[in-house]
């Protein structure tokens, strides 16, 4: 089979979040090479359990299943939440390709069109991520902030009709799903800071598959790896896995001399009673160092504790 001819296979979970994302890569790639692309669905434990996410392990759980059908050949490129990758290098892997990320805030999706500040004390809002849960609790609002599972859909429509007063999501899968019209507020990373690597995409493929490297190297984005590489460093520092109450939220500015990065971090207790969040800018070229430096003022101010004490 020539280069010409051959159609890659495309891991992904079988979603409709998952899919689309993934379609979007498949689409990418077939405009960047000429190849056709095959989606191929793949059950992970995430997916069939019902079970919260630090119960099952947390970190790894959407993900393993696709990897390993990676390792053995089953398909040839795999994508991937980037958020829900474990923070250490999976031997025979590498990250080919950071796309372009959405928007990677909060976004807040309520019953009559109320902002989070106009929800009455007492409301309930569903959120499926400690660390949503941990820094709405320290907002002080006085909201009955509910664990909850499940995909976009499902999610909002416990909200109208439902027992929920409110549900927060990422807003890049409401974007990526076509749900932007049902955001009443993006949330402000001042109040709530985003996740490491949240709204980015992940895609790997086999250390020695030269010819998929090639391909997927043209839909790399330098900016969107700099960031995700300083947040996802300052999660791996803190020893912290992607179900843990720790935020972490960089962006491109422009320095005296040349472009920087802005990273901010946060960690904070489950219950919002306390927290520890920090600040950092340096040269584009220096994500990890950046992430090094804040995860180690972090962790001089308490955050180990923090950390320890949600799992």
């Amino acid at each position: 089979m020539t280069t010409a001819t051959r159609t890659l296979r495309l891991g992904t979970r079988a979603s409709q979040l998952a899919r689309t994302q993934s379609q979007a890569v498949a689409d990418a790639i077939t405009a960047a090479s000429g190849l056709p692309v095959e989606l191929v669905h793949i059950s992970t434990e995430g997916d069939r359990s019902a079970a919260a996410i630090a119960q099952l392990g947390g970190t790894g759980v959407f993900v393993t299943a696709i990897r390993q059908a990676l390792l053995e050949g089953t398909v040839d490129v795999a994508v991937h939440s980037y958020k829900d990758l474990p923070t250490a290098p999976e031997a025979g892997l590498v990250l080919a390709a950071v796309p372009p990320r959405e928007d990677p805030r909060d976004a807040l999706v309520a019953r009559d069109g109320l902002t989070l500040g106009e929800l009455p004390a007492g409301a309930r809002v569903g959120t499926g991520a400690p660390r949503r849960v941990a820094q709405l609790r320290a907002l002080g609002l006085g909201l009955d902030v509910v664990p909850i599972r499940g995909n976009v859909d499902t999610r909002m429509a416990r909200v109208v009709p439902g027992d929920l007063d409110a549900v927060v999501l990422a807003r890049a899968g409401l974007a990526r799903l076509g749900r932007l019209g049902t955001i009443t507020e993006t949330l402000d990373p001042l109040q709530v800071l985003p996740a490491p690597a949240q709204g980015a995409l992940a895609v790997e493929c086999r250390v020695d598959d030269e010819r998929t490297l090639e391909v997927l190297a043209a839909l790399d984005d330098a900016a969107t790896r700099a960031c995700v590489l300083a947040e996802r460093t300052t999660l791996a520092a803190l020893e912290a896995g992607c179900s843990a109450p720790v935020a972490a939220y960089a962006e491109l500015a422009e320095g005296d001399d040349g472009p920087e990065l802005y990273l901010r971090a946060s960690v904070t207790a489950l219950d919002g009673s306390d927290g520890v969040r920090g600040s950092v800018t340096g040269p584009v070229g220096d994500a990890e160092r950046l992430g090094r430096e804040i995860a180690a003022e972090l962790l001089d101010r308490g955050a180990a504790e923090l950390v320890a004490a949600s799992r």
